[in-house]
Parts: structure tokens; sequence; C-alpha cells
């Protein structure tokens, strides 16, 4: 699956590249790599790095997601937490909450109901 997304990423950031009119050597100016790594990364033989992505996303103006799309693993999961399948480890995040301090928990309450989320009172 791994060389599978290489490929759809390289994919993904080659039409990117040739829509803006950008070349191979002005994209890797911008994140700092040789344009033989941009090469490598449009061909797939090389994955790119978290902060490579995100560095590109930025670069070619795109959001981070615009490389996922498309490919068929990312729209499987993407589908199943719609649905509601993906499993969310509460215990996880009521231990998170639990350890934030008196400001945190307000900060966090205020911004749950500013995007009208709401939550109840826990502890």
């Amino acid at each position: 699956m791994e060389d599978n997304f290489n490929k759809h990423l390289g994919n993904k950031l080659k039409l990117r590249r040739l829509a803006l009119g950008l070349t191979q050597t002005k994209v890797a100016k911008a994140i700092n790599v040789t344009f033989q790594q941009i090469q490598k990364y449009e061909k797939g033989t090389n994955g790119v790095s978290s902060i490579r992505l995100l560095q590109l996303a930025n670069y070619l103006k795109v959001p981070v997601n615009y490389f996922f799309e498309d490919f068929s693993e990312y729209l499987l999961n993407l589908e199943r937490s719609q649905e509601g399948h993906m499993n969310i480890n509460y215990n996880f995040l009521v231990k998170l909450y639990s350890e934030l301090n008196n400001d945190q928990k307000l900060k966090f309450s205020k911004s749950l109901q500013a995007s009208n989320i709401g939550i109840s009172k826990v502890g």
C-alpha cells in the first residue's frame, strides 16, 4: 500500500505543480530539497515526510488532504469515520481532560460552545 500511496501522492504533486506552471526546480528550492528529490516524489520512488508534505501543501496552496483525495484507503477510512465506525478512545479523552487546569478547562468549554458542539460536565 505504501508504494501505491507514494505514486498517488506523486501524481497529485505533479498535477498541482503543472497547474500552477511551476518547475521541479522552483518547488525544490521552496522546500529546500533538490529538483531530483521532487522527481523522486513525483515518480513515487521516495515517500514524502510529514514536514515536507506540509511544506508542499503550503507552497502549492492546497490543504494537506489534497494529497489524499481519491486514494482508495483514505476514502474508505473517511467513509467509515462519517458512519461513526471509527473507534474513539473515550478513556484517553477523559484522561486528557482531567489533566487540564481550571483555566484550560474553561477555555476548552468555551471553544466547544463556540463551535456549537456543547459538552456535558465531566467530574
